[in-house]
């Protein structure tokens, strides 16, 4: 999987590859049970600090999209907690819903968007 950092954007490093990776599972680049390259790999790679590697996969791990095997690192590892997902899913929509309506953007515009992303990701 290639991974590009926009060194130019507002938004940290450290989630610009959190969401990188995440777009990776959901389109199966990644699939469940793939090894991520090392922490200093990846960061050597990309060319950023190993930290701000160390980081992405920290918040990976703590949001149940990677675990950590002693002898592999990194694995993809889908969290299977569906209650707690959905809340999540359902704050995270909440505050992109607050933003679309101060933006003036209409259901109908949110239910086309909607519809056109999980298309990208199979249409789940």
């Amino acid at each position: 999987m290639l991974i590009e950092i926009d060194f130019n954007s507002e938004e940290a490093l450290y989630i610009q590859l959190r969401n990188r990776i995440i777009l990776g599972i959901a389109t199966s680049e990644l699939k469940e049970g793939d090894t991520l390259p090392s922490v200093r790999q990846l960061a050597e790679d990309i060319g950023i600090n190993m930290h701000t590697v160390n980081k992405a996969y920290t918040v990976l791990k703590q949001e149940g999209f990677v675990r950590v095997d002693r002898r592999r690192g990194a694995v993809v590892a889908i969290n299977a907690d569906r209650i707690r997902d959905i809340d999540q899913v359902r704050q995270e929509l909440k505050v992109i819903l607050a933003k679309a309506s101060c933006k003036n953007i209409s259901r109908q515009e949110v239910h086309a968007l909607i519809d056109e992303i999980f298309e990208e990701y199979g249409g789940i």
